[in-house]
Parts: C-alpha cells; structure tokens; sequence
C-alpha cells in the first residue's frame, strides 16, 4: 500500500513575530540637538532591504530606558549611543544596562562619541558588548550608513535565527501531539491543529486537510480524504490538486511565492507531501518551517502504521488463542469476537478511557484460555457437572491466570486478572477467591458480564439460546449480585447496541 499524507491550508498567514514594522526602528541617543538633526539629514533617504529608516530620538540614557523597555517585541534594531550624557559614563552605564538587566541581546549598538577619551576605544569594545564604535570628529555620512549597513545586517540575521528557532520549537511540541495518537484519523485531526501552531497563526484562519493515497489491486491509486475543515465536501480543488500531482510525480518539493507543496519519503518508502498556500508571498523561513514539520508527519506516520500493525497483530493473537480453546471446547470461535466488542462497548459506557477500553477488548477473548487445562470429559460433558466435576471446571480460573500472569505484556497482564476473576460475583460469592465489589478488577467485572450476556444467547452442547426477554431478567435478578449494578443499568439501558454485536458475528450455521 501507497500511503501520502497531505495537508492542505489555504488563506491569508497574518503578520508573525519575525515581520517588520514600516521602516526599521533606529533609536538615536544623545544630548546634542545638531547630532539629532545631522543623523536625520544624512539618514534621510536611507533603504536596506526595500524598507526605509525609523528614526527615533532620545536626549538622555534615562529617556531611552523609556523607550527601551516598551519595546517587549526587540522590534529597534539599531541605537545609536552617546558616551557622555548626564553623566560622563551615562552611555556606558545604559549599554550595560540594555545587555545585563533588560536582556536585550538583539539590538545593534553603535557608540558615537566626541569625547574619546572618557572612552577608550580598545577597552569599550573589550569590556562592553558593542557592535561598532565610532568618534564623532571621524564620522562622516557615508561611514555613518556603512555602520547602519553593517548593524541592520545583524539584526536581521538575529531576527531569522531567532524565528527558526521559536518555529522549530514549536515543531517539536507538534510533533508529541503526533507520538501520543493511536489511530490514524487522530493522527489526521492532530495535523490539522498543530500546522496553524507551526505557523503562528489562528486554526479558523486556515482551511486544512489530511489525505491519504493507497494502491488498489488493479495497481491505480485513490486519494482518501481523512480530516479537513473546509466546508466543502472536496476541498482539493483542480488547482491545488494539479500542484499536489506535481510535487507527486516529480517526487520533490514543488514551490512558488504563493503555496508551497512539499514532497519527503521515510526509509520504509512511504511519501508524504504537505499543502500550504496563501495570497501574500511565503517567506524562506516559512517554507523550512514547513519542511521540517512535513518531515515529522512522515516520521510520526511511518511509526503509527507500524503501532497499528503491531496491534493488529496482538488482536488477533487473542482471537486466535481464544478461538482455539472455544474449538476445543465445541463452541464456535465467533464467540470470543462478540465478548470482545462487547467488553469494549460496556467499558466506554462505564467511562474508562479510549486506551482502557481497548485494551479490555484486547484481553478479554483470553478469559477462558486456562479451559485448555481441564480434560475433554469434563469440558465438553452434556449434562450437568458432579460436584468433583465442577470443582476441576472451575481450575480454570486459576489455570489461565497461570498462563497468563508471567508476561510483560500489558494485553496478557490484564487478560490473567481477566482470566481469574471473570466468576468471581460483586457479593462476594464467586470463584476461586470470593473477591466482594471493587475488589474484583474493573475488566473481570466488564468479561462477566459480557461472556454472560453473550452466552445465554447462544447455542451450547448442553443448552439452547436464551430469549432476549430471558436473559435480561435474568441480568436484573442477579443485579447486586453476580453482577456490579452499574454494569447491569448500561447493558439494559443500551440493549439496542448490544444486539447489534451479536448480529455482526453471528455463530456459523
């Protein structure tokens, strides 16, 4: 099977953290007015990446404290900072405070000063954490804008590295979500809500789906659709389904400013490709962001398949273990599947969680294995058991729990309690141990009552089918007794459902 797991989103990405304002924030320190004039002459008509300057002013380090501190986004990439303020050591002092009290590591600084020698240059660039420093009887326009060159560079660097990194985080909690899945639609609808979490933006502003390609026998494919939001029916439309093809066909990442398809396969083979468009033009960092979250889906997919695999495994190790007991005891092994769908219907009506219920679905075909140990005289007798008889019928029990009990594995640990308390009675009058209520584990009293229900309504060597009528008065009388009471309200109160079972693996005529 041929299985490509695709997500599509479609709509307006708003603007993210690593955008820029209109111009780029430059905050200009000093106590001299003409510096404030000069800087704003000579930096006029100053561009760098298509965007123009903004330039902000500060006449002391205390007034651009101020503005620093409002700045919580580090959206002022450069400050331009005078050594001697209020004080002669005023620039120093706020360096030092923008690096070790505000954290502020992003900002570019450049210490302008006409006074160099409150600040040797050798020993500021040393001991302070700058990034140019410049004397004011030196600094003419053109090195002026090569210093603001050379710092926006910076800060945009530090900006793109900053937003891989909150984006790779933010893949990295995304893909536990994915770990944590036991099914595949989980797993489509996990997709679905982590890809508007990768990319900063609102779920109700994107329109998703996860799809799934398989191989039919005649060797065609089919894409399946698993989860989507859109309120469409089909929301691959013949455009974003054109492009999907090419990333396909070509078996690599297919893009343009305005959508980005990308292709990977895992080493079992498996492709994968991810859908992502948007009116404005995709950012390079948006397109790697999107890569390494595709790259996680694979992963995450690949070992999925193999859990569900391996749990298809188990289920139906249990069914054929269970199958082989009921074959030697003359019953029919469609017997074991109804116990267990009914085991896992009680168990989510009781309100055990999705894993439990399972599990209990998984076991509880293995409540009868210690039959294996008791002589076909006696298991497959007609009549009635002597008492000597019944006595060795009821080692059961004890034997499949025996069996059982040994393993690590948590399907054969929860089929011995299965095993040995599936007779034990809610008063406390069962076998073999007499255990009373909530002494008997939850999936013991879950079988019994499925391995009872389903019983009476089937054919044995020594009796026939119960009515439906007859087994739930008899489930009533036993109420508080054999059975727990909530058990007997949700199978009466649920009967509907539990027929439907029974109908789904009928015995063989």
């Amino acid at each position: 099977m041929l299985d490509d797991e695709v997500l599509f989103a479609d709509d307006d990405v708003p603007e993210t953290p690593s955008e820029r304002p209109s111009g780029w924030r430059i905050l200009v320190i000093d106590d001299e007015p003409e510096i404030h004039q000069i800087t704003r002459l000579v930096l006029n008509d100053f561009h760098f990446d298509n965007l123009p300057l903004s330039l902000e002013f500060a006449s002391s380090a205390a007034e651009a404290k101020v503005i620093l501190e409002a700045d919580t986004e580090r959206t002022i990439a450069v400050a331009i900072v005078d050594v001697v303020m209020e004080s002669n050591h005023a620039g120093l002092d706020l360096i030092r405070w923008i690096r070790d009290e505000l954290q502020n590591h992003t900002i570019r600084i450049v210490l302008r000063t006409g006074q160099p020698g409150e600040a040797p240059e050798e020993s500021v660039i040393r001991d302070y954490d700058i990034n140019d420093y410049k004397n004011k009887t030196e600094l003419t326009a053109l090195r002026l804008k090569t210093s603001i060159f050379a710092a926006l560079r910076g800060y945009r660097d530090i900006k793109v590295i900053e937003t891989h990194r909150r984006g790779l985080e933010r893949i990295i909690d995304a893909t536990s979500t994915f770990i944590e899945c036991d099914s595949l639609s989980e797993f489509a609808c996990a997709i679905l809500g982590q890809i508007s979490v990768v990319l900063g933006i609102e779920y109700n502003d994107i329109v998703c789906c996860a799809l799934t390609r398989e191989k039919l026998v005649d060797g065609h494919t089919e894409l399946n659709v698993l989860a989507h939001n859109s309120r469409s029916d089909n929301p691959l439309t013949p455009e974003i389904k054109a492009r999907i093809d090419a990333a396909l066909a070509k078996k690599q990442n297919h893009m343009s400013p305005g959508f980005f398809v990308g292709y990977f396969t895992t080493k079992r083979g498996t492709e994968n490709v991810l859908y992502v468009a948007q009116e404005s033009p995709m950012e390079d960092v948006q397109h790697h962001l999107l890569s390494s979250f595709a790259h996680n889906i694979a992963v995450a997919h690949e070992n999925l398949k193999l859990r569900e695999i391996i749990k298809e495994s188990q289920r139906e190790l249990s069914y054929v273990i269970g199958e082989a007991v009921e074959l030697r005891s003359k019953e029919t092994g469609s017997h074991v599947k109804r116990v267990a769908h009914i085991s896992h219907l009680l168990a989510t009506l009781y309100g055990l969680s999705e894993r439990d219920a399972e599990l209990i679905q998984l076991a509880s075909p293995l409540h009868d294995v210690g039959k294996v140990g008791i002589p076909d005289n006696i298991l497959n007798k007609p009549g009635p058991h002597s008492d000597d008889e019944q006595r060795v019928m009821r080692t059961h029990a004890k034997i499949g729990f025996d069996m059982l009990c040994k393993s690590d594995n948590p399907i054969l640990q929860l089929g011995a309690h299965i095993a040995h308390e599936h007779h034990e009675c809610w008063d406390g009058s069962g076998y073999p141990r007499g255990l009373y209520q909530g002494e008997i584990h939850v999936a013991g009293r879950i079988s019994a009552v499925a391995d009872v229900f389903d019983a009476l309504g089937s054919k044995r060597c020594y009796k026939e089918p119960w009515s439906d009528d007859a087994i739930l008065d008899y489930f009533l009388q036993e109420k508080g007794k054999r059975f727990e009471p909530l058990l007997v309200d949700l199978l009466v109160s649920n009967i509907d459902e539990f027929r439907a079972i029974r109908q789904r693996f009928p015995d063989p005529v």
